[in-house]
């Protein structure tokens, strides 16, 4: 699985996604809000997985509570 961070772009009158040392992604949007989430959608495709298959690392993208447990 890649590990490349996820951008989202304005090119050329229209919004794309990128991987970071990757490239562009397939497709352009007509809005930031519908790149973004084919953005997110993408990134949590390529969440980091232990061998059990579990997640190892996640992001919640600032969503996390300010006194979070460990």
């Amino acid at each position: 699985m890649a590990d490349g961070f996820v951008h989202t772009l304005h090119r050329d009158g229209t919004w794309v996604n990128e991987i970071e040392d990757e490239g562009t992604l397939p497709g352009s949007h007509a809005t930031k809000h519908v790149a973004v989430a084919a953005g997110r959608d993408e990134a949590i495709r390529r969440m980091i997985h232990n061998e059990d298959d579990s997640i190892g690392e996640r992001n919640s993208y600032g969503g996390d509570p300010a006194h979070r447990p460990g």
